[in-house]
């Protein structure tokens, strides 16, 4: 148990089905953690995994009440619970990244006069010109992603500028469809805040600013002058530049935290509001990623979060301020084809054990002989494309598909499909494979490869994912340094096999972290880190007292080589693939 006078540090996150609050002490142990799950406890806003889904499927938004309720909820949780809020020195958060919150003309008044008597529901309940937030899940505005990469000059110059071509989910998107559907509401409008910026506004008692990192997920502010950029506001919406207010670094103390708190909690007069940033810069606060590292989320689909210096945005990924580190910057990378994709090919060439498929990458070859697969069962996120794609060591393709059935030189093998993925696994050859460490071989001719065996096809894989990942990281401007850590993270991240083609892939030694709760962990973090930060004190300095990382795997010596070739094949490989598919 804590010492009486041990301060403590709040970090809450605003995610798309639950709040979440954890709280650290100051040597960043966790003393205390609960959540308010919206669909259950908050049945009375008929959400669906905390969100409405309308009736053209695309338009995707949240009630904002639900989330100041919720807030009410988690609040009276720690109370009854006995959290002694007065140890409280400081508290931030993270919210779903890209939705936005539209307050009514005059709410900042009642914000600052919010009477501890009453709930901030009940406070707030006229509060907000459009009653549902359009979320991150929306793709309802493919109209307005067009206008604005034609009126900015193309989807690459979008990039450049904010760090991701235009996106429907991003808000400046969703901004300019409310200002032409709903202009009544837009222009009711005093503030429009994201998630992240209207949670801190309830606990400061006023509009609370947008911190750099969350905002870099807009398309409206230019990332490397951390300024709203004037085209893209333009391209958005009229007077949109004072209805957003001035961004902030995202270690900036926004000020004390609301009197309300004070009178109904018993917070300390003295408690500090760091800014709250999004959910994804909150997680690699959590997981404490340094320079040169690279976290990899190994789940239903796999996330890639990079820490990188020399930024090169392109129209793949995307690029935010850092939110720990203000020189510095986090890149993101999402790819739909993870883990299903995986147990597929365990199913189909495993005979659905984990166990035979770990084996399997224990005894083939680094390298897979050459071979190289790109297996995209789902429409790809990076890149744009689908299907599964076989090539050998001398990068020929042959045009046509397998049919369902196929025979090889020693005897028939029937191969079962699925109807919804007509892609063969096959053959399931149970022979060894030649070649060994270094055994890669280039040529000029192209050919796909119309089944490898079992034993390749689930090499193939593993290896052709990680590959896609570094090539991507590279891209966006990502550098392997010395002391480059990979952190392991998701479901995957407990199979020592798969482990150790990623350390392969990335040349550097992989670590598994624990990070459930991590974005609100983070922001826990980043509570402490915001007190210090102005005298000049890092984060990872801040933070050195939370618990570390577990070495997993370090690279198979020799990986290195067998891989440059192959990281530069793949690339090239991967392109033809994209081109291929547009025609």
């Amino acid at each position: 148990m804590a010492a009486s006078t041990e301060s403590f540090y709040l970090g809450f996150d605003f995610s798309t089905q639950q709040l979440k609050v954890v709280a650290v002490d100051g040597n960043l142990s966790v003393v205390h953690q609960d959540n308010v799950q919206f669909d259950s406890e908050l049945p009375e806003f008929g959400t669906q995994g905390g969100v409405h889904i309308h009736a053209d499927s695309l338009t995707v938004t949240s009630p904002v009440l639900m989330w100041v309720k919720a807030l009410d909820l988690i609040l009276g949780k720690m109370k009854n619970a006995g959290f002694d809020f007065s140890r409280v020195k400081a508290l931030s958060g993270s919210g779903q990244q890209h939705g936005s919150v539209y307050w009514r003309k005059g709410t900042n008044q009642v914000l600052r006069d919010l009477q501890p008597g009453k709930s901030l529901h009940e406070l707030l309940k006229g509060g907000f010109a459009v009653s549902d937030s359009p979320v991150w899940m929306d793709s309802s505005t493919t109209e307005q992603c067009q206008y604005l990469e034609t009126a900015v000059g193309g989807a690459q110059r979008v990039a450049d500028i904010t760090g991701s071509r235009a996106y429907e989910r991003f808000t400046g998107n969703q901004i300019a469809k409310i200002y032409k559907a709903q202009p009544e509401k837009y222009e009711d409008t005093e503030r429009i805040s994201l998630v992240s910026s209207f949670a801190a506004s309830l606990f400061l008692g006023s509009y609370a600013a947008i911190d750099y990192s969350d905002g870099s997920g807009m398309n409206l502010m230019d990332i490397f002058s951390k300024q709203w950029a004037d085209s893209c506001l333009e391209a958005t919406a009229p007077h949109l530049e004072e209805r957003l207010g001035a961004p902030v670094h995202s270690s900036a103390v926004l000020g004390l935290l609301s009197p309300y708190h004070v009178t109904r909690y018993g917070f300390p007069e003295d408690c500090k509001v760091v800014a709250f940033t999004g959910d994804n810069p909150g997680s690699l606060a959590g997981m404490r990623l340094q320079e040169g590292d690279i976290a990899v989320s190994l789940g239903t689909s796999d996330t890639v979060f990079l820490w990188i210096k020399e930024p090169r945005p392109t129209v793949e990924g995307h690029i935010f301020c850092n939110p720990v580190d203000r020189p510095s910057y986090m890149a993101l990378i999402c790819y739909k084809n993870g883990s299903l994709t995986r147990e597929r090919i365990r199913n189909k060439c495993a005979g659905g054990s984990w166990e035979v498929f770990s084996s399997v990458l224990r005894t083939t070859p680094i390298g897979n002989n050459g071979n190289i697969g790109i297996y995209f069962d789902a429409m790809e996120i990076t890149p744009s494309a689908v299907g599964v794609h076989r090539f050998d060591k001398e990068n020929t393709k042959q045009p046509e598909p397998l049919s369902k059935t196929d025979k090889d030189k020693s005897r028939e093998a029937t191969v079962s499909l699925s109807p919804a993925f007509p892609y063969p696994c096959e053959l399931l050859q149970r022979g060894g494979e030649a070649g060994g460490l270094g055994d890669v071989i280039q040529g000029d001719v192209r050919r796909e490869v119309a089944g490898f065996s079992a034993q390749g096809e689930i090499r193939a894989l593993v290896e052709g994912q990680f590959l896609a990942k570094r090539v991507h990281a590279e891209k966006l401007g990502y550098k392997i340094i010395p002391g480059t850590r990979v952190l392991a993270t998701g479901g995957a991240s407990s199979n020592k096999d798969i482990l150790q083609v990623l350390s392969d892939v990335f040349d550097a030694p992989v670590y598994t972290i624990d990070v459930a709760n991590s974005a609100c962990l983070g922001c826990g973090y980043r509570a402490l880190q915001g007190l210090v930060a102005e005298s000049g004190v890092s984060f990872a300095e801040a933070v050195r007292k939370a618990p570390e990382a577990q070495l997993a795997v370090t690279p198979t010596p020799g990986a290195d080589k067998v891989f440059a070739p192959l990281l530069r094949r793949y690339a090239e490989l991967e392109e033809r693939v994209l081109q291929e598919s547009k025609q």
